[in-house]
Parts: C-alpha cells; structure tokens; sequence
C-alpha cells in the first residue's frame, strides 16, 4: 500500500515537472509573422525549417499575399492596427508607409550587424529603402531592366554588339527596319502602357522628374522632353509598334523575329529561354542599356523587394534575427534557386549559378548602373495612370511632345496638391 502510494507521488511529481517544463519552453517561444507576396510567401517557407533550427525558440508564421491585392490589405491591416510582424514591399512602396509611420527606423540595427551592412549591397539598390536619410527597409531579391536582343538579326544589319548609345540604337533601328523591307515587322518593342522605358531614358538624360521638394512635375523639362521625344520617335517612324494590341504575345513575337529588341527585367529570362528554342536558342542575349553618349552603360531602375519591419511590432528582436538569416549569401542563392529572384546581396553573386549563366552578365554589370525613381507615395500613381497615359497619346499623334508633357505636369501637379497641403502644414 505504502509503496503504491510513493509511486503515485512519484508520477504526479514527474508529470508536474513536465508540465512546467513544457509551460517554461512555451513562454519562451516567440511567434513571428511574415506576410510574403506572390509566389515567394510560398517559396519562404521552404527556408523556415533551417531558420527555426538555427535559432530555436522562434518560429515565422508566414501568410501569402497576392500581390494585386496586398496593398489593399497591407493599408487596411495598418488601419486596423494588425499588421504583421515583417512583411515584404516592393521597394517603391516604402515611401507610403513610411509616411503612415508603419514600419521601423533600421540604422541601429545596422550599426550592430554583422550579416547586413550597406557595402554588401548594390549601392543603388540600397539607396531605395533610404528615406529622410534613415534606412527603414533591407532589400531581399532585386531586378532592373536591360536590353533583350536577337543577334542573328543585329548580324544581319551588321551590328555585332548591342548598341551602346542612343545613336546606334537608333541607326541599328533603321537598319532592321530596311531589311525587312515591306514586312510588317518593327526594330524594337517600346510599349507605350510600360512607363518603365519612359522614365530609364529620361535619368539617362540627367532629367529630374519632379521638383520643388517632389511638389510638381518636371516632365517640361529640357531633360525629359529630350528622353520622350527620341522614343516617341521610334513610334512616330514606325520602328515601334504602337500600342499593346499589336503584340498579342510577347514571347512569341520576339521568337518570330516580329521585333529584335524588348527592354525588359529578370522575370523574362525564364520565359525567353522556354520560347527561343532548337535553332533559336543561341540566337538571343541580353546587355546593359545604351547611354545617351560615350558613358555606356546608360542607368536603369532600381527595382525589387525589401525586407521590412512594423514599427508596433513586440517581437523586433526576432525579426532582425529573420532579416540577417534571409539576408546570408548561402540563403540568398537558395532563395534564387528556388525562386528565379535575382540576389540583393552582391556577394551570392559569385556562386556558378550565376557565373555560368551568359544571361546574367548584363544584369549584374546593370545593377552598378541604377538609381531609384522619386521616394513618395504618389509615384506609382503618377507612372500609371499618366505617363502611360500621355506617351500613348504621343505615340498614336493624338498629342504634339510639347502638349503632352504640358498636360502631364498639370495632372501631376493636381495628383501633389495634397502633398503640398503637408508640407506647408508642417
């Protein structure tokens, strides 16, 4: 009797220290979330298990966002004060919630880091997720856009290198133009619903896009009129075909030889390689964009995603610990294995992935020549729905040059009244 009962005090002895000891490992694990857009909230969580072994008693709750509508819930999640622990923004969208005060200041952080320091990074890129002179995002994957070109057909007019300045790739334009002769084919795909192209060749002319503290439009500028009108004249001398419903597939046009030059960003590698097969696999390349004079290459945009941080978030700590192992080379290379995102850090450069891989070469050498397009809210506005709107009304001669920038830096102006209104309040 005596000895059942010592044994039942034994087991009920046992089972509290386990309880306790359960309840203990519980207090100390801290859950953090992650919202991820697109593919890549998918694709993160392939990378968790050895985050969460490398730093036991945290673990990353990852929920996937689409990203047509994540702004949309990133806005109203902040409204309702629920936004996550970390989440990713595409790097132009930082200005906005760094003007609702969403998301951390991350230059102390920095200053302790041992993974993440700005030199690890194109510096270009890096400048994106600087705002007031204060960091406040880590970039993740990155992208730009380059010129994707078939060299068969730029052998044939007798190029055999890319273009290098505005010049040749306007003569190159015309010299395919001529050889294909009656063919309802054009030099070069410059669509004018892609505000990308518009906005890369006006940096290249030394344009600023806005002025006055980012309080009205500068496309009047010398700058940019110079940079709209060379490409407006691709369309206007039928070396580019106006409009998307010229080219119903991309891809296929490019394979065709229906044009012989796309600028555009990593995202089109895969595809390209997947449609310019057998006798045309070796007939494409991509370079760095041409410069208005000898200073080749011309700049590109700093595009991609960043890592970023709610500024209410109780698990910062954490977080940070998540940021620097997402940012170690050895998982950057993972993350592009599994995802076809190019690398932010410069180092994971250097694996053979990449190295052997002759489409690359342009883009690595492009990142050295990017520069960010204006840090506030309305920018995406602005490139959207009206530079995209007043290049096709160029483009299609519905508008002179100099009347459609004189209309697009009215709209633009209306589109900053309310910045102005801020900044005279403050």
């Amino acid at each position: 009797m005596h000895l059942r009962i010592k044994f039942t005090w034994i087991f009920f002895l046992i089972s509290a220290v386990l309880f306790l000891t359960c309840k203990s490992s519980t207090q100390r694990s801290t859950e953090i979330t992650f919202w991820g857009m697109g593919s890549e909230g998918e694709v993160v969580q392939t990378l968790l298990p050895e985050f969460e072994q490398q730093n036991p008693g945290i673990r990353v709750k990852v929920q996937m966002i689409p990203w047509t509508a994540a702004q949309e819930k990133l806005i109203t999640a902040y409204a309702s004060e629920n936004l996550p622990d970390a989440f990713q923004l595409g790097n132009t969208w930082i200005p906005q919630f760094v003007a609702l005060n969403a998301i951390e200041k991350l230059d102390g952080r920095i200053a302790q880091s041992r993974t993440i320091h700005p030199n690890n990074y194109f510096s270009g890129i890096w400048n994106t997720n600087i705002i007031n002179q204060s960091l406040y995002g880590i970039p993740w994957y990155i992208d730009t856009r380059v010129l994707f070109y078939r060299t068969d057909i730029l052998k044939k007019a007798n190029f055999q290198v890319p273009p290098k300045t505005w010049d040749e790739l306007y003569r190159l334009s015309k010299q395919i133009r001529i050889l294909q002769g009656d063919r309802d084919e054009y030099a070069i795909y410059l669509p004018t619903n892609e505000w990308a192209t518009f906005v890369i060749f006006s940096l290249q002319a030394g344009a600023q896009l806005l002025k006055e503290d980012n309080c009205y439009g500068n496309f009047n500028s010398p700058e940019f009129k110079k940079a709209f009108r060379f490409l407006i004249r691709f369309h206007r001398e039928k070396l580019a075909p106006i409009g998307i419903s010229q080219v119903s597939n991309v891809y296929q046009a490019f394979a065709d030889g229906y044009f012989a030059m796309y600028i555009s960003g990593p995202w089109n590698v895969k595809e390209f390689k997947r449609w310019m097969k057998d006798t045309l696999a070796d007939e494409w390349m991509t370079a760095p964009l041409p410069a208005p004079d000898e200073h080749y290459p011309g700049v590109s945009l700093a595009g991609g995603s960043s890592l970023v941080m709610s500024q209410k978030s109780r698990h910062k700590k954490a977080v940070w610990k998540f940021f620097e192992y997402l940012s170690d080379p050895t998982v950057q290379i993972k993350f592009f294995r599994l995802s076809s995102d190019l690398p932010a850090v410069r180092s994971a450069w250097q694996d053979t992935l990449l190295q052997n891989d002759p489409y690359m070469k342009a883009f690595y050498e492009q990142f050295h020549h990017v520069v960010a397009t204006p840090k506030i809210a309305e920018w995406e506005q602005i490139a959207f729905s009206k530079i995209q709107q007043y290049a096709e009304m160029a483009a299609r001669g519905v508008l002179t040059v100099d009347e459609a920038l004189r209309r697009l830096d009215t709209d633009v102006d209306r589109i900053l009244e309310k910045r102005r209104w801020l900044l005279h309040k403050q």
